[in-house]
């Protein structure tokens, strides 16, 4: 496939006023300025002067996990019956035959990081899958892609419903540590088991063994904490245990702007639309991106679909721009900027030589409300074509 006369933000080093990108075997295989170009037999598709971008990519969504218009049969999100559940793999949940898939991929995600939710203090593994396909392992992009904490609020409620602990911020925190804790020392028998023969095996522990690869920096450890000293916790535990980590919400960002740019955070932000419908909420504000990014860091916008509906992710980043993110740093909060965050930039994000053949086409504004993309393509096939 050959797609030429495009105005291509390519969220690398060079744009192209009028370029072309050249896809084989689902791999962008070329790009560069239609002068250059020697016309081939490839399948061509003249853009016409439209605008040409890396498909969009939600960092923090719940997509397959909740499916659309169902209760507790479709609710896949929360294991509730326990707090310390790191060995539940969201590959095993999402389902994609979903209508929000098609949503997705109607307002140009091409990509989505997706998995449990916030219920437990350790809730489980998550993945980083494409949005077109039927069969969920042929999705795959990562996984797992990380594994997913959770600080606050959330857990206390859950919990605290049912008498049992953690009902306090010191006890999620003390069960992080614990569980991480026993993973160290699992890894380390494992080790010492490698290296002696003489030792008896470590006995299987299936917790373990899904933490084992956070440990070794192997996956990312994703915190979500609304509230600045749940932040504060989230990086107080990652430091201790020298943990790949990113903050994901960090509704109260702003208000130490200053501090995370000092440990030169992770940030993915959001859901940027919603109401404040709880007290971790109170300081929500569409700022908040802005602040951040004033402060010197690079962030990412999620919706947490389906808090916001995954469709609106792009109208999340124009109303951060609208409240002081540049219009340029807007887009890269949906495409670089969440793809370097997830760890799956060698993949996703830009459009570069290499990469995954992810693309969108638009004849308007991306961030304009009343725009949606005219054409989506992912891994080199195009599943929407107006």
């Amino acid at each position: 496939m050959l797609i030429i006369n495009a105005k291509i933000i390519s969220m690398e080093d060079k744009n192209y006023d009028n370029g072309y990108v050249s896809i084989k075997d689902g791999k962008i295989d070329a790009i560069g300025d239609m002068e250059s170009l020697t016309l081939s037999d490839n399948q061509i598709i003249d853009a016409k002067s439209a605008l040409l971008l890396p498909g969009f990519i939600d960092c923090h969504c719940h997509l397959g996990m909740w499916d659309d218009g169902l209760g507790f049969e479709g609710d896949d999100g929360n294991e509730e019956t326990e707090p310390i559940t790191p060995q539940l793999r969201a590959i095993d949940a999402v389902n994609s035959f979903d209508d929000c898939f098609l949503e997705a991929i109607q307002a140009g995600i091409t990509s989505v990081l997706t998995g449990p939710g916030s219920a437990n203090p350790i809730a489980g593994q998550w993945i980083a899958m494409k949005t077109a396909g039927t069969r969920i392992d042929d999705m795959i992009i990562k996984s797992p892609v990380g594994m997913k904490f959770a600080l606050g609020e959330n857990p206390k409620t859950v919990y605290n419903s049912k008498s049992q602990t953690p009902v306090t911020r010191m006890a999620i925190a003390a069960l992080i540590r614990e569980q991480l804790k026993k993973a160290k020392r699992y890894m380390e028998d494992w080790a010492n088991y490698l290296e002696d023969e003489e030792l008896d095996e470590p006995e299987y522990d299936i917790k373990c063994e899904a933490l084992v690869p956070v440990l070794k920096r192997e996956i990312k450890a994703f915190f979500h904490a609304h509230r600045a000293d749940d932040i504060f916790t989230a990086i107080r535990i990652a430091k201790e245990f020298n943990l790949d980590y990113v903050l994901v919400h960090a509704t109260d960002g702003y208000k130490i702007a200053d501090a995370l740019k000092l440990e030169n955070a992770q940030i993915i932000t959001g859901p940027i639309i919603c109401d404040r419908s709880k007290p971790e909420l109170k300081g929500l504000t569409p700022k908040n991106p802005a602040c951040l990014k004033k402060a010197g860091l690079d962030v990412a916008i999620c919706t947490d679909h389906p808090v916001i509906p995954i469709q609106y992710l792009s109208l999340s980043a124009a109303v951060s721009s609208k409240s002081g993110l540049s219009y340029d740093d807007a887009l890269k909060s949906i495409t670089i900027n969440a793809a370097i965050i997830s760890g799956i930039e060698q993949s996703v994000g830009s459009i570069k030589v290499g990469k995954d053949a992810d693309i969108i086409l638009f004849k308007g504004n991306p961030l304009d409300v009343m725009i949606e993309p005219y054409m989506v393509i992912i891994n080199g096939n195009i599943v929407k074509s107006v």
